[in-house]
Protein backbone atom coordinates (compact mmCIF):
# COMPACT_ATOMS: atom_id res chain seq x y z
CA UNK A 1 0.00 0.00 0.00
CA UNK A 2 2.71 2.36 0.72
CA UNK A 3 4.43 1.88 -2.11
CA UNK A 4 1.67 2.14 -4.01
CA UNK A 5 1.25 5.56 -2.68
CA UNK A 6 4.67 6.59 -3.32
CA UNK A 7 4.35 5.64 -6.81
CA UNK A 8 1.28 7.92 -7.40
CA UNK A 9 3.04 10.43 -5.58
CA UNK A 10 5.91 10.50 -7.55
CA UNK A 11 3.72 10.25 -10.71
CA UNK A 12 2.16 13.14 -9.83
CA UNK A 13 5.57 15.13 -8.96
CA UNK A 14 6.76 13.53 -12.91
CA UNK A 15 3.68 15.13 -14.42
CA UNK A 16 4.03 18.89 -12.62
CA UNK A 17 7.40 19.07 -13.57
CA UNK A 18 6.26 18.27 -17.35
CA UNK A 19 3.46 21.00 -17.25
CA UNK A 20 5.62 23.09 -15.66
CA UNK A 21 8.07 22.74 -18.46
CA UNK A 22 5.72 23.11 -21.45
CA UNK A 23 4.62 26.04 -20.64
CA UNK A 24 7.72 27.87 -19.91
CA UNK A 25 8.78 26.97 -23.17
CA UNK A 26 8.89 29.84 -25.73
CA UNK A 27 6.57 30.33 -28.41
CA UNK A 28 9.20 31.72 -30.76
CA UNK A 29 9.75 28.84 -33.69
CA UNK A 30 11.88 26.17 -34.06
CA UNK A 31 14.30 25.98 -36.01
CA UNK A 32 14.20 24.90 -39.96
CA UNK A 33 14.00 21.26 -40.22
CA UNK A 34 16.02 21.29 -43.51
CA UNK A 35 14.50 18.02 -44.93
CA UNK A 36 13.73 17.80 -48.88
CA UNK A 37 10.07 18.01 -48.61
CA UNK A 38 7.00 19.52 -45.97
CA UNK A 39 7.19 18.21 -42.91
CA UNK A 40 3.49 17.51 -41.32
CA UNK A 41 3.06 16.55 -37.33
CA UNK A 42 -0.14 14.50 -37.55
CA UNK A 43 -2.68 13.68 -34.75
CA UNK A 44 -5.92 12.81 -33.63
CA UNK A 45 -8.08 12.68 -30.68
CA UNK A 46 -12.08 12.38 -29.09
CA UNK A 47 -14.04 13.83 -26.20
CA UNK A 48 -12.75 11.51 -23.39
CA UNK A 49 -9.10 12.94 -24.28
CA UNK A 50 -10.24 16.41 -24.88
CA UNK A 51 -9.67 17.80 -21.21
CA UNK A 52 -6.01 16.87 -21.40
CA UNK A 53 -5.11 17.07 -24.75
CA UNK A 54 -4.29 20.96 -24.54
CA UNK A 55 -1.18 19.85 -23.00
CA UNK A 56 0.31 17.06 -25.21
CA UNK A 57 -1.27 20.10 -28.05
CA UNK A 58 1.29 22.80 -26.30
CA UNK A 59 4.24 20.02 -26.13
CA UNK A 60 4.05 19.26 -29.65
CA UNK A 61 3.55 22.87 -31.27
CA UNK A 62 6.35 24.20 -28.92
CA UNK A 63 9.23 21.96 -29.80
CA UNK A 64 12.77 23.37 -31.03
CA UNK A 65 12.43 22.41 -34.54
CA UNK A 66 9.34 24.06 -36.69
CA UNK A 67 7.13 21.76 -38.45
CA UNK A 68 5.13 22.85 -41.81
CA UNK A 69 1.81 22.22 -40.25
CA UNK A 70 0.10 20.66 -37.27
CA UNK A 71 -2.77 18.96 -38.34
CA UNK A 72 -5.49 17.04 -35.27
CA UNK A 73 -8.09 15.03 -37.18
CA UNK A 74 -11.32 14.04 -35.65
CA UNK A 75 -14.29 12.68 -36.47
CA UNK A 76 -17.16 15.12 -38.23
CA UNK A 77 -19.32 14.96 -34.78
CA UNK A 78 -16.46 15.25 -32.01
CA UNK A 79 -15.89 18.97 -33.33
CA UNK A 80 -18.50 20.35 -31.69
CA UNK A 81 -17.34 19.37 -28.32
CA UNK A 82 -13.78 20.81 -28.63
CA UNK A 83 -12.97 22.79 -26.21
CA UNK A 84 -12.63 26.49 -27.70
CA UNK A 85 -9.11 27.19 -26.21
CA UNK A 86 -8.03 23.98 -28.58
CA UNK A 87 -9.07 25.67 -31.64
CA UNK A 88 -6.89 28.85 -30.74
CA UNK A 89 -3.69 27.42 -30.67
CA UNK A 90 -1.88 29.34 -32.89
CA UNK A 91 -0.14 27.03 -35.74
CA UNK A 92 -2.84 24.36 -35.25
CA UNK A 93 -5.34 23.25 -38.44
CA UNK A 94 -8.02 21.12 -36.97
CA UNK A 95 -9.83 18.96 -39.23
CA UNK A 96 -12.58 16.30 -40.29
CA UNK A 97 -12.38 12.57 -41.59
CA UNK A 98 -14.36 9.56 -41.86
CA UNK A 99 -14.06 7.94 -38.52
CA UNK A 100 -11.18 5.54 -38.89
CA UNK A 101 -10.33 5.30 -34.85
CA UNK A 102 -6.44 5.30 -34.33
CA UNK A 103 -5.72 5.40 -38.14
CA UNK A 104 -7.06 8.59 -37.90
CA UNK A 105 -3.46 10.28 -36.71
CA UNK A 106 -1.91 8.92 -39.98
CA UNK A 107 -4.19 8.02 -43.25
CA UNK A 108 -5.96 11.34 -43.70
CA UNK A 109 -2.37 12.82 -43.67
CA UNK A 110 -0.66 10.42 -46.28
CA UNK A 111 -4.18 11.12 -48.69
CA UNK A 112 -3.54 14.58 -48.21
CA UNK A 113 -0.44 15.29 -48.25
CA UNK A 114 1.68 12.14 -50.47
CA UNK A 115 5.21 13.89 -50.49
CA UNK A 116 5.33 15.05 -47.40
CA UNK A 117 7.71 13.76 -44.41
CA UNK A 118 4.96 12.57 -41.88
CA UNK A 119 5.26 13.02 -37.98
CA UNK A 120 2.51 10.98 -36.03
CA UNK A 121 1.95 11.82 -32.31
CA UNK A 122 -0.44 10.49 -29.26
CA UNK A 123 -2.85 12.69 -28.17
CA UNK A 124 -2.24 11.61 -24.25
CA UNK A 125 1.38 11.76 -23.58
CA UNK A 126 4.01 14.03 -22.95
CA UNK A 127 6.86 15.23 -25.47
CA UNK A 128 10.14 16.84 -24.72
CA UNK A 129 11.26 20.02 -26.51
CA UNK A 130 13.68 18.13 -29.02
CA UNK A 131 11.30 15.08 -29.30
CA UNK A 132 10.41 16.13 -33.41
CA UNK A 133 14.07 17.20 -33.56
CA UNK A 134 15.46 13.66 -32.62
CA UNK A 135 13.21 11.93 -35.08
CA UNK A 136 13.99 14.99 -37.83
CA UNK A 137 18.04 14.01 -37.02
CA UNK A 138 17.14 10.08 -37.56
CA UNK A 139 16.21 10.82 -41.44
CA UNK A 140 18.79 13.24 -41.97
CA UNK A 141 21.61 10.07 -40.88
CA UNK A 142 19.35 7.93 -43.95
CA UNK A 143 16.41 6.66 -41.56
CA UNK A 144 13.34 6.28 -43.69
CA UNK A 145 11.44 5.41 -40.68
CA UNK A 146 12.50 6.60 -36.66
CA UNK A 147 11.13 6.26 -33.80
CA UNK A 148 11.62 6.97 -30.00
CA UNK A 149 9.78 3.34 -28.54
CA UNK A 150 9.73 0.29 -30.47
CA UNK A 151 9.65 -4.10 -29.81
CA UNK A 152 12.22 -6.85 -31.43
CA UNK A 153 9.47 -9.23 -32.77
CA UNK A 154 10.96 -12.44 -31.96
CA UNK A 155 9.96 -15.72 -34.77
CA UNK A 156 9.52 -19.38 -34.62
CA UNK A 157 9.63 -21.20 -37.52
CA UNK A 158 9.88 -18.16 -39.48
CA UNK A 159 6.70 -16.81 -37.96
CA UNK A 160 5.47 -14.33 -34.97
CA UNK A 161 5.17 -15.58 -31.43
CA UNK A 162 2.58 -14.06 -29.60
CA UNK A 163 3.11 -10.17 -29.04
CA UNK A 164 3.35 -10.60 -25.44
CA UNK A 165 6.65 -12.85 -25.91
CA UNK A 166 8.53 -10.14 -28.12
CA UNK A 167 11.48 -7.73 -26.68
CA UNK A 168 9.01 -5.19 -25.28
CA UNK A 169 10.25 -1.53 -25.55
CA UNK A 170 13.92 -2.20 -26.71
CA UNK A 171 16.71 -0.09 -24.75
CA UNK A 172 19.20 0.63 -27.96
CA UNK A 173 19.38 2.30 -31.43
CA UNK A 174 18.47 -0.32 -33.47
CA UNK A 175 17.50 -1.15 -37.64
CA UNK A 176 16.23 -4.33 -38.29
CA UNK A 177 13.40 -5.68 -40.74
CA UNK A 178 12.21 -6.96 -36.85
CA UNK A 179 12.40 -3.63 -35.36
CA UNK A 180 8.40 -3.29 -34.63
CA UNK A 181 7.60 1.30 -33.81
CA UNK A 182 5.47 1.69 -31.39
CA UNK A 183 3.37 4.72 -32.12
CA UNK A 184 3.01 6.18 -28.61
CA UNK A 185 6.21 8.05 -28.46
CA UNK A 186 5.48 9.59 -31.86
CA UNK A 187 7.49 8.27 -35.17
CA UNK A 188 8.53 9.63 -38.62
CA UNK A 189 7.86 8.34 -41.66
CA UNK A 190 9.50 9.53 -45.23
CA UNK A 191 7.33 9.35 -48.32
CA UNK A 192 7.13 6.40 -50.09
CA UNK A 193 8.09 4.22 -47.11
CA UNK A 194 4.23 2.18 -47.66
CA UNK A 195 2.96 -0.55 -49.86
CA UNK A 196 0.16 0.71 -51.59
CA UNK A 197 -2.89 -0.69 -49.39
CA UNK A 198 -1.66 1.51 -45.93
CA UNK A 199 -4.83 3.95 -46.88
CA UNK A 200 -7.34 1.32 -47.70
CA UNK A 201 -9.94 1.76 -45.27
CA UNK A 202 -11.54 -1.23 -45.87
CA UNK A 203 -8.58 -3.51 -45.43
CA UNK A 204 -6.95 -1.68 -42.65
CA UNK A 205 -10.79 -1.34 -40.74
CA UNK A 206 -10.93 -5.08 -41.19
CA UNK A 207 -7.85 -7.20 -40.72
CA UNK A 208 -6.08 -4.97 -37.90
CA UNK A 209 -9.08 -2.34 -36.70
CA UNK A 210 -7.60 -2.05 -33.38
CA UNK A 211 -3.96 -2.47 -33.90
CA UNK A 212 -2.54 0.70 -36.19
CA UNK A 213 0.94 -0.26 -35.52
CA UNK A 214 0.77 -3.74 -36.71
CA UNK A 215 -1.19 -2.67 -39.97
CA UNK A 216 1.60 0.17 -40.74
CA UNK A 217 4.50 -2.84 -39.68
CA UNK A 218 3.09 -4.74 -42.46
CA UNK A 219 2.80 -2.03 -44.83
CA UNK A 220 5.92 -0.66 -44.41
CA UNK A 221 7.95 -4.01 -44.44
CA UNK A 222 6.08 -5.24 -47.84
CA UNK A 223 7.51 -1.99 -49.32
CA UNK A 224 10.97 -3.32 -47.85
CA UNK A 225 11.82 -0.79 -45.55
CA UNK A 226 12.97 -1.33 -42.12
CA UNK A 227 12.25 0.58 -39.32
CA UNK A 228 15.14 2.80 -36.89
CA UNK A 229 14.61 2.96 -33.13
CA UNK A 230 16.32 6.06 -31.67
CA UNK A 231 17.96 6.78 -28.57
CA UNK A 232 17.51 5.14 -25.04
CA UNK A 233 14.34 3.09 -23.78
CA UNK A 234 11.34 4.94 -24.24
CA UNK A 235 9.72 6.41 -20.91
CA UNK A 236 5.81 7.22 -21.36
CA UNK A 237 4.24 10.25 -19.29
CA UNK A 238 0.81 9.81 -19.72
CA UNK A 239 -1.62 12.56 -18.40
CA UNK A 240 -4.16 11.51 -15.93
CA UNK A 241 -7.03 10.78 -17.00
CA UNK A 242 -6.46 10.67 -20.16
CA UNK A 243 -6.24 6.31 -19.78
CA UNK A 244 -10.21 6.18 -18.88
CA UNK A 245 -10.25 4.79 -22.72
CA UNK A 246 -7.33 2.71 -24.19
CA UNK A 247 -6.45 0.22 -26.23
CA UNK A 248 -2.56 0.26 -25.49
CA UNK A 249 -3.46 -2.20 -22.38
CA UNK A 250 -5.20 -4.21 -24.50
CA UNK A 251 -3.03 -4.91 -27.41
CA UNK A 252 -0.10 -5.07 -24.88
CA UNK A 253 -1.75 -8.51 -23.44
CA UNK A 254 -2.36 -9.82 -27.12
CA UNK A 255 -6.47 -9.31 -27.70
CA UNK A 256 -5.69 -6.67 -30.35
CA UNK A 257 -2.43 -7.23 -32.00
CA UNK A 258 -2.57 -10.59 -32.08
CA UNK A 259 -6.14 -11.21 -33.82
CA UNK A 260 -4.38 -8.76 -36.39
CA UNK A 261 -1.06 -10.21 -36.98
CA UNK A 262 -2.77 -13.57 -37.76
CA UNK A 263 -5.42 -11.65 -39.98
CA UNK A 264 -2.22 -10.02 -41.84
CA UNK A 265 -0.40 -13.62 -42.20
CA UNK A 266 -3.39 -14.94 -43.88
CA UNK A 267 -3.85 -12.02 -46.41
CA UNK A 268 -0.11 -11.12 -46.49
CA UNK A 269 1.95 -13.54 -45.22
CA UNK A 270 5.17 -12.85 -43.25
CA UNK A 271 6.36 -9.84 -44.64
CA UNK A 272 9.84 -11.01 -43.88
Amino acid sequence: MISDAFRAFKHRRRLARARAEIMARTDAPGRPHGLPGPLVLSLTSYPARFGTLELTLRAILRQTMQPDRVILWLDEGDKAHMPPAIALLPGLEVRTCPPWRSYKKIVPTLLDTPDAFVVTADDDVYYPADWLERLVSAVHQGAKIACHRAHRVTLRQGKPTPYAEWRHNIDAPERSPLVFLTGVSGVIYAPGVFHPDVTRDDLFTLLAPRSDDVWLYWMHRMAGVEAQKIGARARILEWEGSQVQSLRSQNLHGTGNDQAIAALLDRYGWPG
